[in-house]
């Protein structure tokens, strides 16, 4: 039971049931941006005409949102929203009876009645929550928006189902509607307010005394900002699968999956934009969003034009187009910042009249909801009139431009009064949260509960999702290539491994800079930079995968670029070890390193997904061996779209950017960053470390490889290219000149600790084979299980294709899925029981797992039917994993108890860069045993391996008389 006397079911319950209602209702309220196409074509309407159509339920929408948030306030919204729904449901289906276009706009202002559920939803869900959680709540609830992409995704689809009849569509979403009506009745309740009210018989406030508070021209500010952040929102969900069928050409399938993906982030990012408003302040998410999305829409709204230039050799023509791929992306990360803003403006109304939620909110969703009627329309005509598609960007961008001026100027205005000096001209006073840290001491009980936790919070949960990205950009060459090798490309499988194999050593050769790259460059602008330069390698690797005759070294390139989201693990980890207390850095870290890993799972599961259909246009390739997803089997003959496996990621890497710009802070004391001063000195010293990593393993990789993949031919062992890799970087590190010859001076003094070396050793056990195996899996299910192996005249062949075999891409990403999910476990274990002994434990199931899956490994690579021990080799494999993701959490453990808080940050880095090496030694040392026909002996030398972990991690730590005893 909360202070306010609601208990948290009453208001999980309440919140539960009003969001999924409202997914509900934004889904019948968008109908039109699918059903309408086909109306249009039914009609023969012109584009101002359909227009109309789509925006018609907005207007009610939109109209009905004022006398339905007054009502709710009135008579509480569980009888409003439900009769609502009801009322909604009943005019879809009538929809289904009309034949003419006038009738249609009729039917479809019925329809426009899911749209007024919003007012209905604000007013009833605030009254459940305290003023300081309701930016959340109401943030999560406005993730109904979702219903949008729901209707452009799923709509389609049923379209087919029912054998392209429009009405059928409308048919069931009535149905559900009505369902839904039905269920939020009986399992929600009066909210406090209106049962306070009815207990003690008090009378409602009067219609018009609740319209008071719109004299306030602040309402109307707020309602500007929402006639943007929710208008056109609901705008472009409608109208951009016209837009994409009119101005790409694309099959409305597509269309609607493309329009689907600005719509997801425009609504799931709710919540975290409420939230962000509870921490940060709702009028720092706005200027978030204003800026953000002026900067989206003015690229947009360039048309594809020709040039002719006047060149010495005479004229030079060219032309620039946005391509489908930019403009995707583009409308995507509008989406994410509309989603932010659509939850800071009403983070503002329950502050600011807590006692007229339902009238302000109301008549602020009311102009919202005329954005969404009037802006198709105004996108409709503009096309008509001007003949150019980009024309609704550049009408946005004016529309933006004059909200972001008038709220700018405001805020200016009213921070004048209250503080002279803010007068002067300076930066955006939103903006003064990104000062640095300092004096930062989260082993204070005191600074921790006042900020500090709030703080360390922000910064683990930013940099999680820019980890996640890293890993997947570093190791989505072992999927990129299985398909390329089923694609077709002219590449040998050895030539293939070797993208998995640069990416690898590049990857755990720049993790040795990143260890030293807090100190120098400060925890936000490290992050910042490394995600940003991850975009280089995921559009390169997008372009040249368009092109099957694209050479191997343009791959490899980008393969070795790719290693930079492996560095950054490295500085994350390090980063976010000084923001916690030591009591709680293996949950801190097992969170940042857990969910970071969940990248090569993401992309184990996405990559296969994005590449069945035309996410960013160009031309599709033929499979000539069958491939899979996590859903099942793709078929040899099915067209792929391998580029999208590059440039998927773009949409996640641009604003990952941006929040990590914005959301992120530099610890500026003497033990963590304190000479990031400057932005634009902090990248020029960290591209200069970076540099050093890539020409180092540049050379080592010429010293490995063979000469038909670019190498010198030498063929060196890794055992000495690898010693002589990291000896030469550190050495070519210290030869940097100024602040970073000095920085790193101090932080080359853990080499000086035997602990260092012990615990490089042990965590390349466990994080070395769980980021080698990840890499390793696909290739080697693909080879071992994927093709049969049997006696041909007298000679044991492993290149007759196993008709049976399981798909690598369906069955990949169970692995590191568990390994990733499973490591904050390990640090909460590790924390209560000791990070040695639970390492200790896990180093004997690692053993044991290994030895089984070589057992099976071995014989399925004797056998004609392989298949037959796959499910078991898995079972292992995935134990094995399981194993690696606890011991990685409770070596953070170990490593913050060890280690002094300076030097903890360095030894994470340092440790994971030697475990890296195992993306890069595990593939290859698969690899090598494969083509000796003996793989089962490479688990063979890693359950050695592990033995003398056991016996190191016992020395050291558990042993009587330890160094340490189970830190």
């Amino acid at each position: 039971m909360n202070s306010n006397g609601i208990s948290t079911a009453d208001q999980n319950r309440a919140l539960a049931a009003s969001t999924l209602s409202f997914t509900v209702c934004f889904a019948v309220w968008t109908i039109f941006s699918i059903i309408g196409i086909r109306i249009k074509s039914e009609l023969g309407l012109s584009d101002t005409q359909f227009g109309i159509l789509v925006a018609t339920p907005i207007l009610t929408g939109s109209i009905s949102r004022i006398f339905l948030g007054i009502w709710t306030d009135q008579y509480g919204g569980r009888i409003v929203y439900t009769l609502q729904m009801l009322l909604t449901a009943f005019a879809a289906y009538l929809l289904t009876l009309v034949t003419t276009y006038e009738m249609f706009l009729v039917a479809a202002l019925g329809v426009g009645l899911a749209g007024g559920s919003f007012a209905v939803g604000v007013a009833y869900v605030a009254k459940w929550y305290p003023k300081e959680r309701q930016g959340t709540a109401l943030g999560i609830f406005g993730m109904g928006n979702v219903g949008a992409a729901v209707t452009n995704f799923g709509a389609p689809f049923l379209l087919i189902l029912v054998g392209g009849q429009w009405q059928g569509v409308a048919q069931i979403y009535a149905v559900v509607m009505a369902i839904a009506a039905v269920l939020f009745f009986l399992f929600t309740k009066e909210d406090p307010d209106v049962a306070a009210r009815k207990k003690a018989g008090q009378k409602h406030t009067s219609f018009l005394a609740q319209l008071d508070p719109l004299k306030n021209l602040q309402v109307w500010r707020f309602s500007l900002y929402y006639f943007f952040v929710f208008g056109a929102f609901v705008a472009l969900a409608l109208w951009l699968p016209r837009y994409y069928v009119g101005a790409y050409g694309l099959d409305l399938k597509t269309a609607g999956l493309l329009a689907a993906a600005y719509a997801l982030p425009g609504s799931i990012f709710r919540a975290l934009g409420g939230w962000i408003s509870d921490k940060l302040g709702a009028r720092t998410v706005m200027y978030w969003t204003f800026i953000a999305s002026v900067a989206c829409t003015f690229i947009l709204s360039y048309p594809s034009t020709d040039y002719t230039v006047a060149g010495i050799d005479g004229p030079i023509s060219f032309n620039i187009t946005i391509p489908l791929w930019l403009f995707v992306g583009l409308t995507i990360i509008l989406g994410f910042f509309m989603s932010l803003g659509k939850a800071a403006v009403y983070k503002h109304i329950p502050t600011y009249y807590p006692g007229h939620v339902g009238s302000v909110g109301g008549i602020v969703g009311l102009i919202g909801g005329l954005g969404g009627f009037v802006l198709p329309i105004s996108f409709g005509f503009m096309n008509d009139v001007t003949g150019v598609w980009t024309s609704c960007f550049m009408l946005l961008t004016i529309l933006i431009g004059i909200a972001l001026t008038w709220m700018h100027f405001t805020v200016r205005r009213l921070e004048g009064k209250r503080v002279p000096d803010l007068r002067r001209p300076h930066d955006l006073p939103e903006f003064e949260s990104l000062r640095d840290l300092r004096g930062w001491n989260p082993d204070d009980p005191v600074q921790w509960a006042t900020d500090g936790k709030s703080i360390a919070t922000r910064n683990l949960w930013i940099s999680i999702p820019a980890l996640l990205c890293g890993f997947a950009v570093w190791l989505y060459w072992g999927i990129i290539s299985v398909q390329m090798m089923n694609l077709g490309f002219p590449f040998t499988q050895s030539q293939l491994f070797t993208l998995t194999a640069i990416a690898g050593l590049s990857g755990a050769t720049l993790r040795i800079p990143s260890s030293f790259f807090i100190r120098i460059g400060g925890g936000r602008y490290t992050t910042f930079f490394t995600t940003v330069l991850l975009i280089i390698p995921a559009l390169g690797a997008g372009i040249l995968l368009q092109d099957i005759n694209s050479p191997l070294w343009q791959f490899q390139l980008m393969a070795l670029l790719s290693g930079l989201g492996g560095g950054n693990f490295a500085s994350s980890m390090s980063n976010i070890s000084f923001f916690y207390p030591k009591k709680i850095q293996g949950y801190a870290l097992g969170m940042n390193a857990g969910i970071g890993n969940f990248g090569v799972t993401t992309m184990q599961i996405l990559v296969p997904l994005v590449m069945t259909f035309a996410m960013f246009g160009g031309e599709p390739m033929v499979l000539q061996a069958s491939s899979g997803t996590l859903i099942g089997k793709i078929p040899a003959g099915t067209e792929t779209y391998i580029q999208n496996a590059g440039f998927v990621w773009l949409i996640f890497l641009i604003p990952l950017a941006v929040v990590v710009w914005f959301g992120m802070n530099n610890i500026r004391d003497e033990h963590v960053s304190p000479d990031a001063s400057s932005a634009f000195g902090s990248f020029l010293k960290i591209g200069g470390m970076l540099l050093v990593g890539l020409v180092t393993s540049v050379f080592g990789l010429w010293l490995l490889l063979p000469s038909d993949a670019g190498g010198s031919g030498l063929e060196l062992s890794k055992w000495l290219v690898l010693p002589i890799v990291i000896v030469l970087t550190l050495m070519l590190l210290r030869l940097i000149p100024g602040t970073i010859q000095t920085n790193l001076k101090r932080q080359f003094k853990i080499f000086r600790n035997k602990h260092t070396w012990a615990m490089t050793v042990i965590y390349t056990m466990t994080f070395g084979s769980f980021i080698g195996f990840s890499a390793a899996l696909p290739l080697a299910i693909k080879v071992i299980f994927g093709f049969q192996h049997g006696m041909v005249d007298g000679v044991m062949t492993h290149d007759v294709a196993n008709p049976n075999g399981p798909s690598a891409l369906t069955y990949a990403w169970m692995g590191p899925f568990i390994g990733a999910l499973i490591r904050p476990v390990g640090g909460k274990l590790a924390d209560r029981f000791g990070g040695a002994l639970v390492t200790q434990i896990i180093s004997v199931v690692m053993v044991l797992s290994a030895l089984g899956v070589a057992y099976f490994m071995s014989a399925a690579y004797g056998s004609t039917t392989p298949e037959a021990y796959f499910f078991p080799f898995l079972i292992l494999f995935l134990v094995l994993f399981a194993a690696t993701g606890i011991g990685n959490g409770s070596t953070f453990r170990t490593i913050a108890i060890v280690f002094d808080k300076e030097q903890a940050g360095p030894v994470l880095g340092w440790t994971s860069a030697i475990a890296a090496y195992g993306a890069f030694i595990i593939p290859q040392v698969f690899g090598e045993q494969i083509k000796l026909t003996t793989p089962e002996y490479a688990l063979y030398g890693f359950a050695v391996f592990y033995g003398v972990c056991i016996a190191i991690n016992w020395w050291f730590y558990l042993r009587k008389n330890a160094y340490v005893m189970n830190p």
